[in-house]
């Protein structure tokens, strides 16, 4: 199992778990365990079979996209953190 963190703006949909334990070979796996159990959570993090375009996915602190995607192995104890992107600025 791996630990997902999820981020205060997302708890909603997770009953206000910060973290929930979730199975998967992959990252594709993990996120995918994680949408069975929260669809809401899932549609979020997800859009069109990728990781939503304002959300950034880390694995052992490193940000997926410059590791294997989706397709980065997980291992057992593994910490994956969702992190939606803050948008802002200066006006």
């Amino acid at each position: 199992m791996a630990t997902v963190r999820i981020p205060p703006p997302l708890r909603s949909e997770t009953a206000g778990e910060p973290e929930i334990a979730a199975s998967g070979e992959t990252v594709r796996g993990v996120l995918g365990d994680v949408a069975a159990r929260f669809p809401a959570l899932g549609r979020q993090v997800m859009s069109e079979g990728e990781v939503a375009r304002f959300v950034n996915v880390y694995v052992g602190g490193e940000d997926i996209r410059t590791l294997s995607g989706l397709d980065t192995p997980v291992e057992e104890g593994t910490t994956i953190i969702l992190l939606p992107a803050v948008a802002g600025g200066l006006d």
